[in-house]
């Protein structure tokens, strides 16, 4: 019985397939990687310009462009990053999270944001020398947009004129400096990028690129996840002719825990309540009209309370279901990169990786525009059909343009009924694409596999066979 089940879940060893492997010998031309990091440029600029639309004086006593709420929707120039320029302590220079927290209602006070810590300081960073939220926008542009040009040669070098889904399509524009979210993805990219060096042994690279996934928590959380099935691969791919590499596999995760201790410990220990606060924002905060997410709007409605309400009821089993579905598509991930792992000899840590920020954004109960700036990378790198891409840039053109003119409405008290179908319209639309990416992504190759050329460099790290190397 034992045997009969030890060959069920071997992975297979004969007869290879041919295997989709990434690596970093491949020459991407210097004038296709000039192409993508200067239309990066172009289009972030595009980006900032559409943004600073919304500021400029006259100011109020508090720095705020008097422009800003009566541009910010019927423009479509909303940011965060103007927005933030009150509220949180930015206008007075405070440091981050030492003092402030939050109130019983769910409200910031002090210096206290909304984001992990590392965000915060790149916000502090951002509002030293500005005067007003035009000021802050522009020093938080100068600070962000080197990490959306690093993602931009990155991913130039792993996939070539691809990476122009990055640096050439409407999402820059509309939210490269929307949020803080360029380092972040740069975090995620980077830790991918990393692993395709082979030169380096395999320990090594899993603990620096949970190094950097871990840096990627402490700015926005989501790269964090992926640190599961990077420890799944370097589990599975064994070491010194074991089959599993546990030591390996801890390592890996003591290297992210660490990491996420060093940076956050500090500021615990400073302020508890004010790092606390930041946590504890997200965890009140409702599945509003903000969120843009299914739960609004597929949720919503059977409650029967208006888009502008709020609902007790309805917030206690969203806070309960948004959680235990988004854990339950991280499992489901693993178990299919695992089912890889038997049939092929490998374990897709990237692909499930992918799919897993795929469920997480799906079933979170905010589902930020900006948001499709983490899941851009993924479709460069990984062999998706330009039908898909093309859909859900439109979806989420739709929505990042008619959410803010669907606000308008609202506001002015005018019929919403084109823009809130717009809405409903881009919404659905998001929800069926993320659920088509979540399996096409443990599915189809890299955009760029490339086989032999350096397999004894690759079996030295755990002396694997060919068909067991580095992969998606």
């Amino acid at each position: 019985m034992r045997d009969a089940w030890r060959r069920r879940i071997t992975p297979r060893a004969t007869a290879p397939p041919r295997v989709r492997i990434m690596r970093t010998d491949r020459k991407t031309p210097a004038s296709i990687l000039a192409l993508v990091v200067g239309l990066c440029g172009l289009t972030m600029a595009l980006g900032y310009f559409n943004k600073a639309r919304c500021g400029g004086a006259p100011f109020a006593p508090d720095g705020r462009s008097l422009n800003f709420d009566v541009n910010k929707n019927i423009d479509v120039c909303y940011s965060d990053i103007q927005l933030l320029w009150l509220g949180r302590g930015i206008d007075q220079h405070l440091f981050p999270f030492v003092t402030g927290g939050i109130t019983p209602e769910g409200f910031l006070t002090g210096g206290t944001v909304e984001y992990p810590v590392l965000s915060g300081i790149l916000m502090w960073l951002g509002g030293i020398g500005s005067h007003t939220d035009t000021d802050f926008l522009l020093h938080s542009a100068l600070i962000l947009a080197p990490f959306g040009l690093l993602t931009a040669w990155m991913l130039g070098k792993m996939s070539g004129a691809y990476a122009l889904v990055w640096s050439a399509t409407p999402p820059l524009v509309l939210y490269a400096f929307h949020n803080w979210e360029l380092p972040v993805v740069a975090t995620s990219v980077g830790a991918i990028f990393l692993m395709t060096f082979e030169r380096i042994p395999l320990r090594t690279r899993a603990v620096l690129a949970a190094v950097i996934l871990a840096i990627g928590f402490c700015l926005k959380l989501y790269p964090g996840m992926f640190v599961l099935p990077l420890m799944a691969y370097v589990l599975l791919r064994g070491t010194e002719g074991k089959r599993y590499d546990v030591r390996g596999a801890l390592m890996t995760a003591g290297a992210a825990i660490v990491t996420v201790v060093l940076v956050n410990l500090p500021f615990a220990l400073i302020s508890y309540e004010g790092w606390r606060a930041s946590f504890s924002f997200q965890e009140k905060r409702s599945a509003d009209i903000t969120t843009n997410s299914v739960w609004f709007w597929g949720l919503r409605p059977f409650y029967g309370f208006g888009v502008r309400e709020l609902n007790a009821d309805y917030d206690a089993l969203v806070s309960i279901l948004s959680p235990v579905m988004i854990l339950l598509s991280f499992a489901l991930a693993m178990y299919l990169g695992w089912r890889r792992y038997v049939r092929d000899g490998y374990f897709p840590w990237i692909a499930v990786s992918a799919a897993m920020l795929c469920g997480f954004v799906l079933l979170h109960k905010v589902n930020s525009p900006q948001y499709t700036l983490w899941i851009l990378p993924f479709l460069v790198l990984f062999k998706i059909r330009w039908f898909w891409i093309v859909a859900y840039l439109i979806a989420d053109a739709a929505l990042g343009i008619g959410i803010f003119r669907y606000f308008y409405q609202l506001d002015m008290n005018l019929d919403p009924s084109k823009y809130e179908a717009v809405v409903q319209a881009s919404v659905w639309g998001h929800v069926i694409l993320l659920a088509v990416f979540f399996f096409l992504f443990l599915r189809v190759p890299l955009r760029y596999p490339l086989a032999g050329g350096t397999d004894q460099i690759a079996n030295s790290d755990n002396n694997l066979p060919t068909h067991s190397r580095e992969h998606a």
